[in-house]
């Protein structure tokens, strides 16, 4: 194998792991939108809205700050009791999740 078919490999990898890292943020948003949306007490529709919407603000801010900050404003509007904590430990928890989806298809 030469140094530039090493390269293009590489390179090949790179675009795949990023390809992959993406489809796997984007599951964990949609699951952690429907878990949000579900603590709104959000139904079809309205649930699959809330869901786009968080998926827009993942697209907006790069990070999981601006998904935390908006999922932290709508429960503080509805006054639904979720801990900083347990809201970072959805997040997390989903991520795992997401990832096992995304691995198994």
């Amino acid at each position: 194998m030469s140094f530039n078919d090493r390269g293009q490999d590489f390179e090949s990898r790179y675009v795949h792991d990023q390809e992959l890292r993406f489809r796997i943020e984007a599951r964990r948003n949609k699951l952690l939108g429907l878990w949000a949306a579900e603590k709104l007490g959000m139904t079809g529709d309205d649930a699959n809205s809330y869901v786009q919407a968080i998926i827009s603000v993942a697209f907006q801010t790069p990070g999981d700050d601006g998904i935390f900050q908006k999922i932290r404003a709508d429960f503080d509007g509805a006054k639904v009791e979720q801990s900083d904590h347990q809201i970072r430990r959805h997040m997390s928890e989903f991520l795992v999740e997401a990832e096992r989806q995304v691995r198994e298809n």
